[in-house]
């Protein structure tokens, strides 16, 4: 259904502007008769035949709801309302999708429920984590505080990961690049090259008859490569979505070469920054650590902080589980008993994410330092096994006359 934007004014003359989803501008007028409003303007946001790649063109991102908590939290602190706040950021806001998600808020917060309660009704926009986080704020009344730091931790996470994923892009592109490349080969230029080694009767090499091989099946069963890998990622996609079948995925993360040792600090990290992020927000340790469960994003993890919450609740410390985990380093086990005995979890769990933050930055770099020259020598390889398997035996042929 098409979305409009309306102006109208409530019983005490006030303006008052949002967003509503509705088949036609008479249905938004029955809206706005039912709320109690008079309309003044109505206009067409989007029609209903874009409505079916709304969602896809204008998916919200991290990064929209950073800037959104930091815009509320500097209107909150300068002393504007509540509702005029999320009012005056449905203009202020670009996504088209999350203006219309900011003014429903709006309405809701303005007939009478909290914040955190309308934020909760939509999960799919709003976390657990950033409802937690958001309510504690609002029931210590330091909300626009809250949300500040809620925005800054945010982006730090989001920056952390686009940096990871950024480094990514380079090693995937020229190994996408190479695949193909090598299909294009096999399929349309080895044939004609070969064909000339075959018709001649000679004995040819090993590589070279694989090379052959190879490159016939790939010309009759072509569509059996492509049944197969649609297959594949059929059977894995099933997989993942099985509690037991992740559970194994993250298993299988956290033990790969190189790679395991920095999913464990991106869990470690993402971790760390959420307990700091709802400990400073008011939110009480066994709470923090129910959501940071749900935040962490790997099932070996959650499950450790699972069984953390279990001995927190029948009163022992945070760190008598991680103490004993392999995958949680000595150090942080030492640095948050600490914190318990102290009374500064905040601070020692700030350190942590700051000191594993750097850990990730340097391993990336690091990363991307070795992938360049293995690149190099994996196309090397390649264009040397194409050399051996078809120029080779060309010579040796041209040599015999």
């Amino acid at each position: 259904m098409p979305i409009y934007k309306y102006k109208a004014l409530d019983k005490n003359k006030r303006v008052q502007e949002g967003m509503v989803e509705a088949s036609g501008k008479d249905y938004v007028g029955e809206i706005l008769a039912e709320k109690g409003l008079s309309i003044v303007s109505i206009s067409e946001v989007s029609s209903g035949k874009k409505k079916i790649n709304l969602d896809f063109l204008n998916r919200i991102k991290i990064k929209d709801i950073v800037i959104f908590s930091r815009q509320f939290s500097v209107l909150i602190s300068a002393n504007v309302s509540m509702v005029q706040a999320l009012k005056i950021l449905v203009d202020q806001t670009a996504n088209v999708t999350l203006k219309m998600v900011i003014s429903e808020v709006a309405d809701e917060v303005d007939a009478g429920s909290t914040l955190s309660e309308a934020l909760g009704k939509r999960p799919n926009v709003f976390s657990n984590f950033y409802i937690s986080v958001v309510r504690s704020g609002e029931t210590s009344g330091k909300l626009d505080e809250v949300l500040s730091y809620l925005a800054d931790e945010m982006e730090k996470d989001y920056d952390m990961m686009s940096k990871i994923k950024g480094a990514m892009i380079y090693p995937a592109f020229v190994l996408s690049s190479l695949i193909v490349v090598g299909i294009v080969m096999m399929v349309f230029v080895v044939p004609k090259l070969t064909a000339i080694l075959t018709e001649s009767g000679g004995e040819l090499p090993l590589t070279t008859r694989i090379l052959i091989g190879t490159s016939g099946f790939m010309q009759k069963y072509w569509w059996l490569l492509i049944v197969v890998v649609v297959g594949f990622a059929s059977v894995f996609r099933w997989y993942v979505k099985k509690p037991w079948g992740r559970r194994q995925l993250d298993y299988v993360k956290l033990r790969l070469p190189i790679f395991g040792h920095l999913f464990q600090l991106i869990y470690l990290v993402r971790f760390t920054r959420s307990m700091n992020t709802l400990i400073v927000g008011g939110v009480t340790i066994d709470n923090s650590l129910k959501v940071a469960a749900e935040v962490v994003g790997n099932k070996i993890y959650q499950e450790l902080i699972e069984e953390t919450i279990k001995e927190v609740e029948d009163g022992n410390s945070i760190s008598s589980v991680f103490i004993k985990s392999k995958t949680i380093p000595k150090m942080v086990s030492q640095m948050l008993s600490i914190g318990e005995k102290t009374g500064k979890m905040d601070v020692i769990l700030e350190r942590i994410t700051n000191f594993y933050s750097r850990e990730i930055s340097n391993m990336v770099a690091n990363l991307m330092a070795l992938m360049e020259p293995l690149i190099m020598v994996v196309m090397g390889v390649a264009v040397g096994i194409m050399v051996a398997a078809v120029i080779l035996p060309m010579y040796n042929l041209a040599s015999n006359f």
